[in-house]
């Protein structure tokens, strides 16, 4: 069996954004020569997200809304973690919901996706440095 590893660094503007990763994780399936298998895509840090999902700027909008309004409100004062000292528990708990890595089929040497899913890095406490691994495997 092939295998291949490749990892992605991200520093990111914002606290929280969204980054589309699809033509990264194809590359390195390109790069890896593994015509069948599987592509494991995710993200090496607990307040980080790896998921797939459609490629439309309002789906982002309401993914960011749903996180703040329902799942876990950036408020600091709200959480038990915070009292170590980190502000973050509401990162933490965003990472939990929408989950850290997936795992996509290779199929005759490219991802084998439905029509209209992407592999996309939810950063959600951001703005210093953090990594993906890519680990490709197959013949």
């Amino acid at each position: 069996m092939k295998s291949h590893t490749h990892y992605l660094w991200f520093n990111t503007k914002n606290r929280q954004e969204i980054i589309d990763i699809t033509d990264e994780v194809a590359k390195q399936v390109q790069a890896s020569a593994v015509r069948e298998g599987f592509v494991l895509v995710s993200a090496m840090h607990i307040s980080a997200s790896v998921f797939v999902n459609d490629h439309e700027s309002g789906l982002w909008d309401d993914i960011l809304k749903w996180l703040e309004s329902t799942i876990a409100p950036w408020d600091p004062k709200r959480y038990r973690h915070n009292e170590t000292g980190e502000d973050n528990a509401a990162a933490h708990l965003r990472s939990l919901t929408i989950g850290h890595e997936v795992i996509v089929p290779i199929t005759a040497g490219k991802l084998d996706f439905g029509p209209w899913q992407r592999v996309f890095y939810g950063e959600w406490d951001g703005q210093r440095r953090k990594r993906v691994i890519i680990k490709v495997l197959g013949e």
